[in-house]
């Protein structure tokens, strides 16, 4: 995603399938809302024993840039979010089938890297979501479905992140080349069924989240391909979050509406999801859609789009007013006024601003 320096990919993606990716989508939403009920009950008999909790219904949880230096349960605390997204996962190298964070060889998983932090965040009250992807991963083929042409293997990893963390959502960034890359969306969507099922059998809650571009039109038909392909494949899909900014349009206003953009983006993105699950009514739609913000100046040329405190309070009232599932910032470490007038900084946001200005606007949504 939400690299240092990310290129939108617009690329056309497969036409939509028809009778029976509707029949698959309705059963994978009526699936959805039945696992959901029963994914409370059990949190409810189990949560003094299991370590795997439910999230929240609406959730904060800006994404933690791994490869910076700092502390995931400090981050959390002084910002006042006690959930977080934590990227990336990936594979050392195409063709592998072994996890690591970030590509490094050195932090494989399961490992010791990060566990302290996530176990001291959990323990808080909080919680984190695995991010796999990012768009390095996307277009190096590192990419855990890209790289692993085993869907056994792929869901093994995915069970692997979940029992050495004890989370209970997954994070998958989908942009670059993995929107085009039509096996490598089939392995994905067919590995998460099965470790969904893996899960139910098991009686603890997962959710499974989507990340992906947006323009302010919308998800591009290749975004829409994969959902039909999780709503074909029978795969549960509970969030789709929508990426509101670097949307490098062929031509930009100074400065660019980035509040509205992204409350237009939503709901265009809503209207899609409608032809994913055709039966869903408008209030279950919006409940799948989560927004992600890149505060202060983007890494667009030209510094055009900048997000403002008011566009995240802007934000913060449209979702909850529509009953959105997730808010996000890319990312926790840009949250601070470190780097007055930067264009894209990986550890600030570019505005003048206090420290974890964003957050504290944001962190309202959970409830």
């Amino acid at each position: 995603m939400l690299t240092r320096s990310r290129v939108r990919w617009l690329v056309s993606g497969a036409a939509l399938v028809a009778a029976a990716t509707v029949g698959a989508s309705q059963a994978a939403l009526a699936q959805t809302a039945a696992e959901t009920q029963t994914q409370a009950q059990t949190a409810g008999k189990t949560a003094a024993a299991s370590p795997y909790r439910a999230w929240p219904r609406q959730v904060y949880a800006p994404y933690y840039e791994s490869w910076l230096t700092g502390s995931i349960a400090t981050s959390a605390q002084q910002s006042g979010s006690p959930y977080e997204t934590i990227a990336f996962i990936q594979t050392a190298s195409a063709g592998s089938c072994s996890l690591t964070w970030n590509g490094d060889a050195a932090d494989p998983i399961p490992g010791n890297t990060f566990g302290a932090g996530i176990a001291t965040l959990q323990k808080r009250g909080g919680n984190v979501i695995p991010s796999f992807g990012g768009y390095t991963a996307d277009t190096t083929s590192t990419e855990i479905a890209d790289s692993c042409t085993d869907v056994n293997a792929i869901a093994a990893d995915y069970e692997s992140v979940i029992t050495t963390y004890h989370v209970s959502r997954l994070d998958m960034d989908v942009e670059g080349d993995s929107l085009t890359n039509t096996a490598g969306i089939a392995r994905r969507n067919q590995a998460l069924k099965l470790v969904e099922q893996w899960a139910a059998r098991r009686h603890q809650p997962l959710q499974v989240q989507y990340t992906l571009p947006v323009e302010p039109t919308g998800l591009t038909a290749s975004d829409l391909a994969v959902l039909q392909n999780a709503a074909a494949t029978g795969t549960r899909v509970d969030v789709v979050n929508i990426m509101t900014f670097d949307y490098y349009l062929a031509s930009e206003p100074s400065p660019l509406p980035m509040g509205a953009d992204a409350i237009s983006a939503a709901e265009n993105t809503h209207t899609q999801l409608a032809s994913v699950y055709p039966h869903a009514s408008s209030a279950r739609l919006w409940s799948l859609e989560g927004i992600t913000l890149m505060p202060g100046i983007d890494d667009y040329p030209g510094g055009t789009e900048v997000t403002q405190l008011a566009d995240a309070q802007q934000v913060l009232s449209f979702a909850r007013a529509h009953g959105l599932a997730l808010l996000s910032i890319w990312a926790l470490q840009r949250d601070n006024g470190g780097c007055p007038g930067t264009v894209g900084a990986s550890t600030c946001s570019g505005l003048t601003q206090n420290p974890w200005d964003f957050s504290h606007v944001l962190e309202h949504f959970t409830r």
